[in-house]
Order: structure tokens, then sequence, then C-alpha cells
């Protein structure tokens, strides 16, 4: 499998939850455990990216390696870009964006998405997707769909359920989905580090604009994304108080760390 390197972009500031990636979860921050989880999976170097010097204190105190951003970075993409720069990545290195608020993230996935890219070599980007079986995860704006080519490239990302069943739903939506040819887009993502250069180069696509979906600016541009279908259900993040106490209640049951 090719190497790759894994981006953890930790950011203090949070809408509804401000420091985040320090609140604690079994006696760790949270980005801690976001680290051990990738310390678990193939990445070659584990790289967290902050522009709080909180972060940076508590992340060095505990032996990761770390990247200081700007603050003003107006996407993810953006501050994963800055780090490729900064650790003067080649342009074929492949870049693994895991977010900082998901201590249960499973090593397999990060792996799955970084051999997903390698395996394509005309892809700029990877990502993950999971089945959609239920209807009301399939309207919810919230949720993102994807389809995909016969290939396992990306036709298109939106918040709408797609694909339509035209002649099934022609005068109401299902109350059951009887297939599964919807799935939900898992926001891992795998990129070439040239790519990334590129990206914070161009303007906001239309699309983009509309979905407010950064990937879109991707497809817009001509370049190709593949997706892996993960093959056990995916641990959601943590966004809210709830979620946070949903993590902490799964680590006390399991009685450990790590």
């Amino acid at each position: 499998m090719s190497e790759f390197v894994v981006v953890i972009p930790a950011r203090y500031g949070s809408s509804r939850l401000p420091g985040k990636p320090l609140m604690e979860i079994a006696g760790l921050p949270m980005v801690q455990h976001v680290w051990q989880r990738a310390g678990e999976s193939r990445a070659a170097r584990i790289v967290i990216a902050t522009d709080d010097a909180r972060i940076e204190a508590a992340a060095l105190a505990f032996g990761a390696e770390v990247v200081m951003t700007r603050g003003d970075h107006p996407s993810g993409t953006d501050r994963l870009a800055e780090v490729a720069e900064a650790l003067a990545l080649a342009a074929d290195t492949l870049v693994v964006n895991v977010q900082g608020d998901e201590p249960l993230l499973p090593a397999a996935a990060i792996d799955l998405v970084a051999q997903r890219l390698a395996g394509d070599p005309r892809a700029s980007i990877a990502t993950l997707a999971e089945p959609i079986l239920d209807v009301e995860t399939l309207f919810n704006p919230n949720v993102v769909k994807v389809v995909t080519d016969l290939s396992g490239r990306a036709l298109y990302f939106s918040r709408a359920p797609i694909p339509w069943d035209r002649n099934a739903w022609k005068t109401q939506p299902p109350t059951l989905l009887e297939t599964d040819a919807w799935r939900r887009h898992i926001g891992l993502y795998a990129y070439r580090a040239g790519f990334l250069a590129d990206y914070v180069t161009w303007p906001p696509a239309p699309l983009e604009q509309l979905e407010q979906l950064e990937q879109l600016r991707a497809l817009q541009q001509g370049h190709l994304i593949q997706v892996a279908d993960v093959t056990s259900p995916y641990p959601g993040g943590v966004d809210t108080q709830e979620d946070l106490e949903r993590v902490r209640e799964h680590f006390a049951a399991r009685g450990a760390h790590g």
C-alpha cells in the first residue's frame, strides 16, 4: 500500500462546543483519541494542525507532531493545503484529512480511503460512503448523498435525495426504501498534495455555493473523486454535548483509554 500522511485539523473555536478538541474523554483530550486512532492506521506520518496555542501545547505533551496554521481559513481544505505546503510534501503525496472530533474513527476507514486514492492515479480525491436504509435519512438535507459511475468515481453530491425514483415517487415520497440505490457520503477525504495547492487558487464554484458542499468545486473543475464503501457502520463525530456524552459512555463501557 502507498504511504500516506494523516493531518488532523483541530480548531479551538466551535459555535456549539468551544474548545472541543480538548474536551476530556476517558481521561484524555478528544484530539488525543483521534491521534491514537490515526496511529492504528498505516499512516507514515501523523500531524495535528491547529491555530490555537492551547491545542498545540496539549498535542506536544502527548507526543504529537504539530503544525501551527493561520486562523482565517475559509475551509478545512484551505487549512490542509497550508499544512501540505509547510511540510513541503511532494505533489504526489497522499494526504488523509481526519477531523479532530472523531474519537471513534476506525483506523480501517483511514486505510480504505488512502488505498482507494492510491488505486486510481487519475483521481485527485477519494472519500467514503455507506448505504442509506431509511426514508428519513434520504430526505434529510443535512445528510449528503452521492452517486457514482461504474468505476466508483463520483458523478454528483447533493443534499437532495438522489437518485430520484421517477416512477415510484410520481405522486408522493416513499414510506420505505426497497433497494440499495442510495448512499450517504461520509466526509473522510484523501487528497493528492498537488491538488490541494491548486484547489485553494480556485474561486468557490456555483454548485458548491448552492449546495454548500466543498467537494463540488473539485467536480466543477473537472477533477475525479473516487468513492469507497465502508464495510461496517461508520461512527458519528462529536458536534453536540449529547454526542460528547455518547462517546464518553462508549469509552466508559470499554473501560479503556484507546
